[in-house]
C-alpha cells in the first residue's frame, strides 16, 4: 500500500520561493508517476506538475509553467516540488499523488492517481 507524507508548507512571502517534500512508502521509483496537486478555497483540485519517476520525463500546468521545479530522490523515497516567483494565487492545500501506471491516462488529471497524501498548506501573501 502506498503512503505519501508531505511537508514544507507554511507562510512565504509573494515572490520567494517554496520546496515541498512528499515521503513515499509502498512506491516504487523505478516505475509509475507522481505528482502534486493544489486546491485552493472553494476551487477544484488542479495540477501543478507531474513526473514519470524512472526516467524524470515532467509536466507543467501553465499556471505554474517557468516558475516551478518537480524532482524526484529516488534513494531517499522522496518528491519535491519547488515553486519560485511565488504569487498570492499560489495559495492552497498542496497535494502529492501518485500511480504506479507509468503510462496511460493524463498525468495532470487526478483521477490518473490512486493515492494521496493529506496535503499540506500553502499561504502566499503580497
Amino acid at each position: 500500500q502506498v503512503h505519501l507524507v508531505e511537508s514544507g508548507g507554511g507562510s512565504a512571502q509573494a515572490g520567494g520561493s517554496l520546496t515541498l517534500s512528499c515521503q513515499a512508502s509502498g512506491y516504487s521509483f523505478n516505475g509509475g508517476r507522481m505528482a502534486w496537486f493544489r486546491q485552493a478555497p472553494g476551487k477544484e483540485r488542479e495540477a501543478v506538475a507531474s513526473i514519470r519517476t524512472s526516467v524524470g520525463d515532467t509536466e507543467f500546468a501553465d499556471t505554474v509553467k517557468g516558475r516551478c521545479t518537480i524532482s524526484r530522490d529516488p534513494a531517499k523515497n522522496t518528491l519535491f516540488l519547488q515553486i519560485n516567483n511565488l504569487l498570492v494565487s499560489d495559495t492552497a492545500i498542496y497535494y502529492c499523488a501518485g500511480t504506479n501506471q507509468a503510462y496511460g491516462g493524463d498525468s495532470l488529471n487526478p483521477s490518473t492517481y490512486d493515492s494521496w497524501g493529506q496535503g499540506t498548506q500553502v499561504t502566499v501573501s503580497s
